[in-house]
């Protein structure tokens, strides 16, 4: 049985993927693969294919999706299929990379809590119930993580490639997965995605933002449970 790799996203650990580790593990190999401790997809990357199995199926949100993609593009003969969750192909406008800046500073003068609270704000999640749950979640990974862990992956978002090249040339099963509430990265944003992937299955939970292996566990891990039977 082929393992799972899993990437979280940006300031993100296994925590973000708890729900759906929890039950996989149970019955098939499961790796997390952390992104700490460097400042650039590529080298993100080249970590991850060091310490993964031969051959695995890939699970990436947000940061660990671009991650993802920069695996594939670098040793596509070991990744058997792929999942995108809440991420973008495209390089950082520069726009956005200046506002990371601000971010950046901000965590380094020991304000790491309002910079995680201007990078994945609270508009980004879906309305509901566990939303200040989830929220509060997302402050422990973060705090967890540093204000060191801040800015290298801020960097790598803002240096990352674009990828569009790459998701051309997908020839395994590849689902895109999203939320319809997601203000960082749109649905839209990943219907682009979709179209670039040759036969790629995209899915738009309702009621879920940019977390949505959070705020919808199940739905998500019967998407993932049928991605890996294609």
């Amino acid at each position: 049985m082929e393992p799972v790799l899993f990437l979280p996203g940006f300031m993100s650990d296994v925590r973000l993927f708890g729900p759906q580790v929890d039950v996989m593990s149970r019955h098939r190999p499961v790796q997390i693969a952390p992104l700490f401790g460097l400042d650039t997809v590529r080298d993100m990357a080249q970590r991850v294919l060091e310490s993964a199995p031969e051959r695995f199926a890939l699970v990436g949100a947000s940061l660990g999706g671009m991650v993802a993609m920069e695996v594939l593009r670098r040793a596509p003969e070991r990744v058997t299929r792929l999942a995108l969750i809440a991420t973008d192909a495209l390089a950082e406008s520069p726009g956005i990379a200046a506002a990371r800046e601000g971010m950046m500073t901000r965590a380094r003068a020991g304000r790491l809590d309002d910079a995680m609270a201007e990078a994945v704000p609270v508009a980004a999640l879906a309305p509901g119930p566990e939303r200040g749950a989830i929220c509060d979640l997302v402050r422990e990974m973060g705090r967890a993580a540093g204000a060191e862990a801040f800015q290298s992956q801020s960097r790598a978002m803002q240096r990352r490639p674009d990828q569009q090249g790459t998701l051309r040339r997908i020839s395994v099963p590849c689902v895109v997965i999203c939320g319809e509430c997601d203000t960082l990265m749109p649905p839209r944003r990943h219907q682009l995605l979709s179209d670039l992937i040759p036969r790629a299955h995209l899915v738009v939970l309702e009621e879920a933002g940019h977390l949505p292996s959070l705020e919808k566990p199940g739905e998500m891990q019967d998407i993932l449970e049928a991605w890996l039977t294609l």
